[in-house]
């Protein structure tokens, strides 16, 4: 069935009059076309008929076409582009929390809450993909917050605000992590503030590129490097004799389940580093909107997912086996004792360090710049208008990265107050909305009741989904800020803008 049905945007007219009786029988054949449909598979209604605009009923296959003759192309990347920048962005820098994670509640419940916010993950992402299917023209996800939340724009500026904050958040998370690297591999010869701006003024380099199939070259790198390094800091924290700091705090302690006093607010924080990782949503309908075939995207999520759950799990499991509770940093790459093995391993995390940021960097600018432009040549063609306009909204975006990352000077906590502000939206609530939005097209208000067991289900597992991001929202929030005032009580980090090293 082809995707996109809706009621035609006009009706026959008699003596410049509209037919009544010719209305009456579009609208029957409509519906009869709906149920038709209910009996020929998965239903893809458009939840939006507005089909007198051209844009909105425009097909991937008419994108292309009108793209022919541009000098920049957008829909261009294949499935196994789109794996490339899905690697990137999943295996990052963040694994290297899961030693902590783990270390907070104990390797078993670990484990289990690894392997369910993967499949929480992959089920949201498929949702997304089906809401993409149905209308094309979605370019980002303010595009389709929009539209979840009956087209009022509202809802676009609210989204357009958390995707942007969101994404300059990651920006100056690599920035920070990319100084402690400069700090670490230095022994802090330059002030912590420097090597930020060194990173920053890199990576807003990097980001030039004006489209994603550019950039997957980049990214099938990005995660090659970032795999290796991982795969080291497990092996050298298996051979080396013991962690950084032994015997300092005792013998190395591996808990099943979380140590006997574990607080709320640790417990939260550790959970929110796992699902920081494995959330990536936000960034979805961005790619699906460069893809030739968005039909094949589940190849590319399936791919990842399959390597996130062995990889996150290994490596988490092996270094928290050697490091312990007690001798575990964030990243775990602070917990290697041997100083050749920490600097070997962390350095081959550099092109995600780089990388990593630069994606974020460039869907964010994307954003703004085909906002700006929309409906011009500049979207389309190498001018300096275009040129000047996407290099300036690049150097804004890293300049605010710098400020978040002088600011929130520190990794964990940092990725915690992430997930909770961004991730409880984009992770969960925005696609439990899309499944009841959807099925409601397909079937009518009273959905739930008309698909049989199906519908209760899925009607009552989304409403989970629902809670679960009111949870992160509120309790997660309350844990990350609750952590981070509790940092700068006891000293546990250095101050804003602050010179001090802050390498592992």
């Amino acid at each position: 069935m082809a995707l996109g049905l809706g009621r035609k945007s006009s009706s026959e007219k008699v003596n410049g009059k509209t037919d009544p009786e010719k209305l009456k029988n579009q609208e029957h054949s409509y519906d009869v076309e709906q149920q038709d449909a209910n009996h020929q598979g998965r239903r893809t209604s458009r939840l939006s008929r507005r089909d007198s605009d051209s844009e909105a009923t425009m097909s991937v296959g008419k994108q292309i076409e009108l793209e022919a003759g541009n000098a920049i192309k957008y829909r261009t990347c294949s499935w196994q582009k789109t794996a490339a920048l899905l690697f990137s962005e999943y295996i990052c820098l963040a694994i290297m929390s899961f030693p902590y994670s783990y270390s907070v509640l104990g390797l078993v419940p670990g484990l289990i809450l690894t392997a369910v916010v993967a499949g929480l993950v992959l089920y949201t992402s498929l949702v997304l993909w089906e809401f993409c299917l149905r209308h094309p023209e979605i370019k980002d996800v303010c595009d389709l917050g929009q539209m979840l939340f009956w087209d009022h724009k509202a809802a676009w500026w609210f989204t357009a605000v958390m995707f942007l904050l969101n994404n300059t958040f990651i920006q100056g998370f690599h920035c920070l992590v990319g100084a402690k690297y400069l700090n670490t591999m230095t022994n802090g010869s330059v002030c912590t503030i420097t090597f930020s701006v060194i990173v920053a003024i890199i990576s807003w380099v990097c980001s030039l590129p004006r489209t994603f199939s550019t950039l997957a070259k980049l990214a099938t790198a990005s995660a090659f490097f970032t795999f290796i390094s991982v795969l080291l800091a497990a092996i050298f924290a298996a051979i080396e004799d013991h962690p950084k700091g032994y015997p300092s705090k005792g013998p190395v302690q591996v808990l099943a389940i979380p140590a006997a006093g574990t607080t709320f607010v640790a417990g939260v924080n550790a959970f929110m580093n796992i699902s920081y990782t494995f959330i990536g949503q936000i960034t979805l309908p961005s790619f699906i909107a460069e893809m030739k075939e968005p039909k094949d995207f589940p190849k590319a999520l399936w791919a990842v997912t399959i390597a996130e759950v062995i990889l996150f799990s290994l490596v988490g499991g092996i270094v928290y086996g050697y490091t312990g509770t007690n001798y575990n940093t964030a990243p775990a790459f602070g917990s290697l004792g041997n100083e050749i093995y920490l600097k070997v391993s962390f350095s081959f995390m550099i092109p995600t360090l780089i990388f990593l940021g630069v994606l974020y960097a460039s869907v964010s600018a994307r954003f703004v710049f085909f906002h700006l432009f929309k409906g011009t040549k500049h979207t389309g063609s190498h001018t300096v208008v275009g040129w000047a306009a996407w290099t300036g909204i690049l150097l804004v975006t890293w300049i605010l990265a710098f400020i978040v990352a002088e600011v929130i000077p520190f990794f964990s906590d940092l990725l915690s107050l992430m997930s909770s502000l961004f991730d409880s939206f984009f992770g969960f609530i925005f696609w439990g909305v899309a499944y009841f939005r959807m099925r409601q097209a397909d079937y009518g208000p009273r959905f739930w009741k008309v698909r049989g067991w199906r519908g209760y289900l899925g009607f009552g597992f989304n409403i989970l989904l629902c809670m679960i991001g009111l949870f992160f929202l509120s309790a997660g929030t309350y844990a990350s800020v609750q952590s981070i005032v509790d940092g700068y009580r006891t000293a546990g980090f250095g101050g804003p803008f602050s010179c001090a090293s802050n390498g592992l």
